[in-house]
């Protein structure tokens, strides 16, 4: 047993240092936040047992723990996971964690559908992201499969198709060489790894079909292969067109590009 000899501020605002006398002289015991110092009612002369003292310094663990939590919280909204996971970082025992989260959700700082809504929308709204990869991106910040689903109603089919459109037409505006054919199979791919299904792709480019079969685009890609083939083949033929073939243009392009050359000679 030991008693409270003395409580003295700190520099840092709203932290104390405790001192006490174990029977061998006054010296510094540990230091605690304003709130635990009043919630155990500290003062001078004050008895404290070791299971006090213990549970003194647990709480005052927990309100350090909760302060750094807040300052997390402070910068943006986050998921239960992050939380845990930047207090595991800080080496805060998982006991004191447990308690962190439990009080955050009792202040309502915490709340894993409204983070869940809020980041959906965010990346609707500023990134070209699709619903797979946002899912994704969910799932590794802990959201339940669930709440995933009931925040997926706000990527609607019609708001998917119009960003697949929009990137489409984005793509096409780039100068290429590629034939239509390898050209909307890149484009696929580069769409399917932003996170949009293949249904949606494809309805998009039945929309844009026209477009994307742009005759003077083939013919500029054409040429441009061709002029390829023609260094690494010479007047070989017959290998000009397996590596335009092999290139995605087809056999009446492939013919058409030829009887150019002969009448350039």
């Amino acid at each position: 047993m030991v008693h409270i000899t003395k409580i003295t501020t700190q520099k840092k605002p709203g932290r104390f240092n405790i001192f006490v006398n174990d029977g061998n002289g006054e010296k510094y015991a540990f230091s605690v936040d304003e709130d635990v110092l009043i919630k155990y009612e500290m003062k001078k002369g004050m008895e404290l047992d070791e299971f006090t003292q213990i549970e003194i310094l647990y709480q005052d663990t927990v309100r350090k723990a909760f302060g750094t939590a807040i300052q997390y919280l402070a910068i943006r909204m986050r998921s239960e996971k992050e939380v845990k996971d930047y207090l595991k970082q800080k080496d805060i025992e998982e006991s004191v964690i447990q308690e962190v989260i439990h009080r955050l959700y009792g202040l309502k700082y915490l709340n894993d559908e409204e983070f869940a809504l809020a980041f959906m929308r965010t990346q609707i709204n500023t990134t070209d992201k699709g619903p797979n990869v946002i899912k994704l991106e969910l799932m590794e910040k802990g959201i339940s499969e669930s709440i995933i689903k009931s925040v997926q109603t706000e990527f609607t089919y019609d708001l998917q198709l119009s960003k697949v459109i929009q990137l489409c037409q984005k793509a096409q505006k780039k100068q290429r060489k590629d034939s239509t054919y390898i050209f909307e199979q890149k484009l696929k791919q580069a769409l399917s790894r932003k996170g949009y299904s293949f249904s949606i792709i494809d309805e998009a480019m039945v929309e844009l079909k026209d477009s994307l079969l742009n005759e003077d685009i083939e013919l500029e890609a054409i040429k441009k292969q061709g002029e390829k083939a023609v260094r690494k083949y010479g007047n070989d033929s017959y290998k000009i067109k397996q590596f335009l073939y092999g290139k995605g243009f087809g056999m009446d392009q492939i013919d058409d590009y030829l009887n150019s050359l002969d009448h350039e000679e």
